[in-house]
C-alpha cells in the first residue's frame, strides 16, 4: 500500500507511536521496543525506497533516520549556569567545532543556535570556569541546560572576553572589556574595600578624574558622557564620599561590560563610554553569604533560594561607622561641637520562574552620603551640611517567544538628589544683635522608563536585536531656599530654576553578521527623539563594528559610531563637592553628538596571551562649560546664560598586553593621547587642551597566587597631569593692596606628574564551616605626594611674589579588614 497507509498499519502496534514526513519517521516509545527494530528497518526501507536507515535513541525517543543527502535544520537553545549557585553566566562562549559555528550567552545567559541534523559536541567555556563538552544528537529542536564549574586554583586580572575557539559574537564589538567580580576583588583596594570603578581605571582609555575620585574619563571625554547602569537603570552620580569609593558593592556584582567604543545600537544616550553592572541573581540551591570589617565600614551580603532550584533573592548592605568613633572624640574636645560623617547603601535582588518560558526579576537599590556638622554654644549656633544619594528600582520580564527569540520587557526608576544647608544663629543680649540665616540648595532629576528588547537568532550566522524604550524626565536643576531674620525684618524667599520635565523615545535594530569564515559585522541604527514642551529633537545613530580573522591568532578591527547625548551635566570647578546639576537640552543649548571612529590589531595565544593595539578618533559638538559667571549656586542668572556652547576632540593609541593564565597573571598598558575644547567666548575662541587631557598614561597590574591560601597583587599608575589655568603674570597695585593675575589662555599649565604603587594581600584558610580571608592593603605605598589641588598666595611686601602650594590629601593609607564567607 501507500506510505500513509502503511504507518497507519504500524501505528497500530503495541508501544508504538508514529508521525512521519518524507524523509524522518519519529518512533515515540511509551514502551520498551523489543524485536521490533529490524522488522521496522526492513519494512520502511521497501516502503520509502531510501537510502539506508538508522536507528537513535535520544531523551526517551527512537529516531529512524534516513541517509538523505537533504538535512533538517534544528535550534539548539538553553541557559549557562553556574552548578553551584544556578546563577546564570553572561557571555559564556559556546562552540560546536563540527560545524564551525557558534554564538554566545546573553545578559540572563540564554543562548540559541539553529544547525543542521548531526551528532554533535557543545564546547561551553567561560573565564574561570571549567570547559564544559556536551555530545548529542541534534534530530529535532531541543533545549540543553549546560552547568558550568568554577576553577577555583586560577585567578585572572582583566578578562576580556576572548574569542573562544572560533566564533563569538561578542568579540565584533570594538572596544568591549568584560570584568568579573573575582578581578575586582583581585584589585588592591582603598581602605580595605574593593571597589567596582577603581578596577576600572586599570584599563587603558578609562582615568579617574581626581585623586581619590570615581570619575570616569573615558578617551578624553567628561564624567557625564558616560552611561553608567545598574541592572539595566541608569546611575547619575556612581561616587560615595566625595568619590572615594564607588556605589556598587563587589559583593553583589556578577559582571561588568565596559563598552569605550563600537557602540551596539542597543545603547544610546551618551557620547564617550557604557558601564553596564549586573548585580547576582542570588544562588537558587543554598543560603550562604560573605561580609567583612575594615576601617571604614561593615558589609555584609546574604542570596539563597526562595524555592530551591526555581527562585532566589539576594541581599547586600553597607555602612560606614565613623560617625560612631568620630562624634564620642570630638564631644571630649569639644562638648559643643557634633559631626556626622556618614554613607551607606542596600541592595535587593530576587527573582522567580512563572511556567517554564517566563521568569520575572525585582531590584533595589538606596545609596545615601551625609556630611553634618553642628556648634552649639547657648547664644550662638551654626548648622552646615551636604548630602546626596541614589534610588533605582527594577522590574523586569524575560519571556522566550520561540526558540529564537527571547525578549525582556523592564521597567525602571531612577533618582539622584543633592542638598545643602546652612544655618546661623545667634541670640544677642540686646534685639539689636540678634539674628537668624538659613539657606538650603536643593538638585536631582527622576526618571521612569519602560523598554522592551529583543533577541533573534535565526541561524549562526545572524544575532539580531531590537528593541524600544520610553522615558519621562524630572530635573530640578537647582532651588535655593533663603530664610533671614534679624531683630526688626524677616526675609523668606525662593529663586532658581523650577521642576522641568522631558520625555525622550528610543528604537534601535542591529545584526551581528557573520559574512564569510574570516570576517563578520555588526550593523545596527538607532532612532532617538527627545521632546520638551515646546521643542522636539530627532536623532538617526547609526553603527558599524568590523572584524576580520588574518588567522587563529592575529585580527583586524575597525568601527564606526554616532552618539547623541540629550543631557548635560554642570559642575562647579571651585569646589570639592559633588554640586551635580542635570539639565536637559533646550533651544539655547542644543544635544551633544559625537562621531567615533576606532582601528585595532589583536593578537591571541592559546586563550592566556593576549596583546592588543588601538587608534580612535572622536569629535563632539555641543559640548558645555562654564563662562564666567559661574558658581552653582548663582541666583542672578539662569542656568542656560552661564555656560558656553562649544566644540571638543579627542584621539590616541592604546596598546593593552595581558597574560591571563598561571600562577602569576597581569597586565601592562600604555596610552598616548590628546584632548581638547573651543568655545567661541573662551580663550579667545582657540582651541585649548581639556582639564582631563594627559598625554602619557602607564598602568601595571600583577597577581601572584602560588596556593590557594595566599594571593598578593600590586598595581602601578603613571599619568601627565591635569591641565590648569594659572596666571602667566602679574602686577601689584598699591593703591588698592591688591594684586591683579595676567592670564594668558586657559588651562595653559600642569600639575605634576601622577603616580602611585597600590600593593595587597590576602591570607585565605578554609574552615570547616566558613572561609576567612585577612586582608591588607596599601595605598600609594612609596608615599607620592600627589597633589589634589593648587592654590596660589603672595609673599609680603616688599617682595610682593606670586607662588603656588599643592595639597595633598591621600598619603601612604595602609589598612586591613577580615573578611569571611560561608
Amino acid at each position: 500500500g501507500t506510505t500513509g497507509e502503511f504507518l497507519d498499519d504500524l501505528n497500530k502496534l503495541p508501544g508504538i507511536v508514529i508521525s512521519y514526513s518524507s524523509e524522518v519517521v519519529n518512533l515515540q516509545k511509551q514502551v520498551q521496543l523489543t524485536g521490533h527494530e529490524k522488522t521496522l528497518e526492513d519494512h520502511l526501507r521497501t516502503v520509502l525506497r531510501s537510502q539506508p536507515l538508522k536507528f537513535v535513541e535520544q531523551q526517551g525517543k527512537i529516531f529512524l533516520v534516513p541517509d538523505s543527502p537533504v538535512k533538517k535544520k534544528f535550534t539548539l537553545r538553553g541557559f549557562i549556569t553556574d552548578r553551584e549557585s544556578g546563577e546564570r553566566l553572561i557571555g559564556a562562549s559556546i562552540y560546536i567545532p563540527a560545524k564551525k559555528a557558534g554564538t554566545t550567552s546573553n545578559v540572563y545567559g540564554f543562548f540559541s543556535i539553529t544547525l543542521e541534523e548531526d551528532s554533535l559536541e557543545i564546547h561551553t567555556t567561560y573565564a574561570g570556569y571549567f570547559p564544559r563538552i556536551v555530545s548529542l544528537d541534534l534530530l529535532e529542536d531541543v533545549e540543553v541546560n549546560i552547568a558550568m564549574e568554577r576553577n577555583t586554583a586560577i585567578s585572572e586580572m582583566v578578562v576580556v572576553n576572548a574569542e573562544g575557539k572560533k566564533n563569538t559574537r561578542n568579540r565584533t564589538l570594538v572596544g568591549k572589556t568584560d570584568v568579573s567580580a573575582d578581578v575586582i576583588k583581585s584589585t588592591p583596594p582603598l581602605l580595605g574595600e574593593p571597589d567596582v570603578l577603581k578596577t576600572l581605571q586599570l584599563l587603558p582609555g578609562i582615568q579617574a578624574g581626581n585623586e581619590g575620585s570615581n570619575g570616569l574619563i573615558v578617551r578624553g571625554g567628561s564624567p557625564d558622557q558616560n552611561l553608567i547602569l545598574l541592572d539595566g537603570v541608569p546611575v547619575y552620580n556612581a561616587s560615595h564620599a566625595f568619590g572615594l569609593f564607588s556605589i556598587f558593592n563587589a559583593d553583589a556584582v556578577n559582571n561588568i561590560e565596559v563598552l569605550k567604543s563600537g557602540f551596539p545600537a542597543s545603547y544610546g544616550g551618551r557620547l564617550s563610554s557604557v558601564v553596564d553592572v549586573h548585580m547576582k541573581e542570588g544562588d537558587k540551591y543554598n543560603l550562604h553569604g560573605e561580609g567583612g570589617i575594615g576601617l571604614v565600614f561593615t558589609k555584609f551580603t546574604l542570596e539563597g533560594p526562595l524555592k530551591r532550584g526555581r527562585s532566589s533573592f539576594l541581599v547586600s548592605a553597607r555602612r560606614t561607622y565613623a560617625d560612631f568613633f568620630i562624634r564620642p572624640i570630638l564631644k571630649l574636645s569639644d562638648a559643643s561641637a557634633d559631626i556626622i560623617p556618614y554613607f551607606g547603601d542596600v541592595n535587593v535582588k530576587a527573582n522567580f520562574p512563572v511556567g517554564e518560558k517566563n521568569r520575572f526579576y525585582v531590584s533595589v537599590y538606596l545609596g545615601q552620603d551625609k556630611l553634618h556638622s553642628k556648634e552649639d554654644y547657648g547664644d550662638s549656633k551654626y548648622e552646615a551640611g551636604f548630602s546626596w544619594g541614589n534610588t533605582t528600582a527594577m522590574a523586569r520580564w524575560n519571556h522566550v517567544f520561540h526558540k529564537k527569540l527571547f525578549s525582556n520587557f523592564t521597567f525602571t526608576y531612577s533618582r539622584y538628589r543633592f542638598k545643602t544647608m546652612l544655618m546661623d544663629e545667634q541670640k544677642g543680649v540686646s534685639p539689636s544683635v540678634s539674628y537668624k540665616t538659613d539657606q538650603r540648595y536643593f538638585s536631582g532629576i527622576q526618571d521612569w522608563s519602560l523598554k522592551g528588547d529583543f533577541d533573534y537568532l535565526p541561524s549562526p550566522d545572524h544575532f539580531v536585536k531590537a528593541g524600544f524604550a520610553l522615558i519621562l524626565h524630572k530635573y530640578n536643576p537647582g532651588i535655593t531656599n533663603h530664610f533671614a531674620r534679624d531683630s526688626f525684618n524677616a526675609i523668606n524667599s525662593s529663586y532658581g530654576n523650577q521642576s522641568l520635565y522631558s520625555s525622550e523615545y528610543d528604537g534601535y535594530i542591529e545584526d551581528d553578521i557573520r559574512l564569510s569564515a574570516r570576517m563578520k559585522a555588526n550593523i545596527g541604527l538607532r532612532f532617538s527623539a527627545f521632546a520638551l514642551k515646546d521643542k522636539v529633537f530627532p536623532a538617526l545613530q547609526p553603527r558599524a563594528n568590523l572584524l576580520y580573522k588574518l588567522n587563529d591568532k592575529w585580527s583586524l578591527k575597525g568601527t564606526y559610531g554616532m552618539m547623541n547625548q540629550f543631557i548635560h551635566l554642570l559642575t562647579n570647578t571651585t569646589v570639592g563637592l559633588p554640586t551635580d546639576l542635570w539639565v536637559p537640552v533646550t533651544k539655547n543649548v542644543p544635544p551633544q553628538v559625537s562621531h567615533q571612529g576606532s582601528a585595532g590589531l589583536s593578537y591571541s595565544y592559546d586563550r592566556s596571551v593576549e596583546f592588543s593595539v588601538e587608534a580612535y578618533y572622536k569629535s563632539m559638538k555641543n559640548v558645555i562649560e562654564y563662562g564666567d559667571r559661574s558658581g552653582f549656586s548663582n541666583s542672578t542668572y539662569s542656568w542656560e546664560e552661564i555656560v558656553e556652547t562649544g566644540k571638543g576632540r579627542t584621539y590616541g593609541v592604546e596598546w593593552l598586553f595581558q597574560k591571563k593564565k598561571g600562577k602569576v597573571t597581569g597586565m601592562a598598558s600604555y596610552t598616548l593621547s590628546r584632548s581638547t575644547r573651543q568655545f567661541e567666548n573662551i580663550n579667545d575662541g582657540n582651541e585649548f587642551p581639556y582639564k582631563y587631557d594627559k598625554r602619557h598614561e602607564v598602568k601595571l597590574s600583577v597577581v601572584w597566587r602560588p596556593s590557594r591560601r595566599f594571593e598578593c597583587g600590586a598595581n602601578w599608575f603613571f599619568s601627565t597631569g591635569n591641565a590648569i589655568t594659572l596666571p602667566a603674570s602679574y602686577y601689584y597695585n598699591p593703591n588698592t593692596g591688591q594684586y591683579i593675575d595676567i592670564y594668558d589662555h586657559r588651562n595653559n599649565s600642569r600639575m605634576p606628574n601622577y603616580h602611585r604603587m597600590d600593593v595587597s594581600m590576602k591570607f585565605i584558610k578554609e574552615k570547616r564551616k566558613y572561609t576567612r580571608t585577612w586582608l591588607l592593603s596599601m595605598y600609594n605605598v612609596y608615599n607620592r605626594l600627589n597633589p589634589f589641588f593648587r592654590y596660589k598666595t603672595y609673599t609680603d611686601w616688599p617682595e610682593n611674589k606670586i607662588y603656588f602650594e599643592d595639597v595633598t590629601v591621600f598619603p601612604f593609607l595602609p589598612s586591613i579588614s577580615y573578611q569571611f564567607k560561608f
